[in-house]
């Protein structure tokens, strides 16, 4: 028995005095001001421990099916990290961004500590987006053997969000599950708008032009021009509404309502599907590569590698994704690493091989603001002399992309009704959201209100920048897993590890100092922006979260027992 609370101690077990705590609640004993500053404190590092966790995921209101081997979670990541990014983000990679006049809010964090001066856009990285990837590929590869540790002792869906919450206490677990949310739900609003250019043009492809009205978002920022420039709609608000992104978000939420082998399943098929049109555009462009348009190969020097890798670095959430589904493993001390470093060598290979084609087919340059860079170099080269079977490459390709999209989306809504399915069951967000399906087993509430946060607003708005946002919360997810590792390698040593991070500490550090770079190649809004988002969660959680987390009411009238 231990009277009172002790932040330093994990909890296995606990048990509340309700009449003392319910007394005090209502005002019959009153509490002195510094003890209500101690129990808050001592609630704000409160940890959960490791089999609390774990015996909790087993009760049978809140279990899962267990049904994943290590081919589907490389599925799983493959299909979060090749999607969008390259097939449309690559391509703002590779040639930055332009802007009308000089800002220091558009400028990169690291840029203007280090010369005080505000830039016109960022720099892109040109042909050395090669390097930038490599980099990506070091950042990610550290963090995903933290990562790889951490979900083979912890094996709770969740991810970060739950790795933080035995590591670092409620307060930290609480920022890093609602930076998730953010990180999630921007991807998937950003991958849905992309997916939907892309079935436009393959309409396209066939002859079809549906009405633009249904097809571009309601609000289009730089407005909306057709190919011999005359403006369609100019910037700002219009009549109108994209259908095919807000449909596609939907009929994939019914898929993940029905359950996760169903999920897993539709997965692999899209993954397979995009990974052979993929390998077909990389060999079928060789013949058409001009070995020039590589030079020169760093125009924008090491800013634009750094702030390259910065703008990509979002599609690499996929492992972070496969970590998600931990409780839906069969066997996750053995197959959760195998998933995550699978996906990572996998789509790295993948990335470097279409960014070198890429850059070789057509000049860097000519990418700026073009959101489908691969499909558009393929049509310019189609038009020209024997450029012809290039036409059916475009396809080939398209029905990739899209299938790439489409996993991509999958995943991440995967991954955002599992956090949110988590804090629920920690009594951070309503009991509902932790409501399991009484026939498939999955938690459907979470999953469609997931659905439409994310449908509606990507059949309005042109979310450009929420990319930017998706880059900073995957990096600030990604520092906390790390040092996480350090934590626990500290407090519980002898704890079994189905996967242990080599070389002690280092690695751990190394990634919490290269996630911190890529951060700082981001804009200064992203990170005006991101800490709003922060500012927003803490508000929520002091008025609401704070109050029914199972750790509310610890305190100087608590007992505790068990350590």
């Amino acid at each position: 028995m231990r009277l009172g609370w002790d932040p330093q101690h994990s909890i296995a077990w606990y048990q509340i005095n309700r009449s003392e705590t319910e007394a005090a609640a209502s005002g019959r004993i009153p509490q002195p001001r510094s003890l209500r500053r101690t129990a808050l404190a001592s609630q704000l590092l409160a940890r959960k421990s490791i089999d609390k966790l774990i015996r909790d995921a087993d009760e049978p209101e809140h279990r899962l099916k267990k049904t994943l081997g290590p081919w589907s979670l490389t599925a799983l990541g493959i299909g979060a990290v090749i999607g969008s990014g390259i097939f449309t983000v690559i391509g703002t990679a590779i040639s930055g961004e332009q802007f009308d006049a000089t800002s220091v809010v558009n400028t990169p964090l690291i840029h203007y500590v280090i010369t005080h001066t505000a830039l016109a856009g960022r720099p892109g990285a040109g042909p050395a987006i090669a390097l930038s990837l490599v980099l990506v590929a070091i950042v990610c590869a550290l963090t995903g053997l933290c990562y790889a540790e951490l979900a083979s002792m912890i094996p709770i869906a969740g991810s970060a969000y739950t790795y933080t919450y035995a590591t670092m206490g409620e307060l930290i677990a609480w920022i890093i599950g609602w930076d998730l949310i953010l990180e999630y739900a921007g991807s998937n609003m950003t991958v849905s708008v992309g997916f939907a250019a892309h079935v436009v043009d393959l309409l396209d492809w066939f002859g079809l032009h549906p009405s633009a009205m249904w097809i571009s978002p309601a609000y289009l920022p730089d407005g909306l021009q057709d190919l011999a420039g005359n403006w369609l709609y100019h910037p700002g608000w219009h009549f109108g509404f994209n259908i095919p992104a807000f449909l596609i978000v939907l009929i994939l939420t019914v898929i993940l309502v029905r359950g996760i082998r169903e999920s897993a399943s539709t997965n692999n098929m899209m993954v397979s599907i995009k990974l052979i049109a993929i390998l077909i555009f990389v060999f079928a462009v060789i013949g058409f590569i001009h070995p020039g348009n590589w030079r020169p190969f760093m125009p924008n020097g090491w800013s634009g590698v750094l702030t390259g890798g910065s703008i990509i670095f979002f599609t690499y959430i996929g492992f972070d994704s496969v970590s998600t589904a931990a409780e839906e493993c069969r066997n996750p001390q053995r197959d959760l690493p195998i998933g995550i470093i699978a996906t990572l060598v996998i789509c790295t290979a993948l990335y470097v091989a279409v960014a070198i084609c890429l850059t070789g087919l057509v000049p860097w340059h000519s990418m700026v603001g073009d959101a489908a860079p691969v499909v558009n170099a393929l049509k310019k080269l189609s038009i020209l002399p024997g450029g012809h079977s290039l036409h059916w490459i475009r396809l080939v390709v398209l029905v990739g992309a899209i299938m790439g999209m489409l996993s991509s989306i999958l995943v991440y809504q995967l991954g955002q009704s599992r956090v949110w399915f988590s804090m629920s069951r920690d009594g951070l967000l309503p009991k509902v959201f932790s409501n399991v399906h009484p026939v498939f087993r999955t938690p459907a509430f979470s999953t469609w209100v997931a659905g439409f946060a994310v449908a509606i607003p990507s059949g309005l708005f042109d979310i450009g920048t929420l990319a930017d946002l998706s880059n900073i919360g995957t990096l600030f997810a990604f520092v906390l897993v790390s040092a996480g590792v350090i934590v626990l390698r500290y407090r519980e040593p002898d704890r079994r590890r189905g996967f242990r991070v080599p070389f002690g500490p280092i690695i751990p550090a190394l990634s919490v100092f290269f996630c911190f770079l890529l951060m700082a190649g981001l804009p200064i809004i992203t990170w005006m922006r991101f800490l709003i988002w922060l500012a927003i969660g803490l508000v929520i959680y002091f008025l609401y979260s704070r109050h029914r987390s199972e750790f509310a009411g610890f305190g100087g009238n608590t007992r505790i027992s068990g350590v």
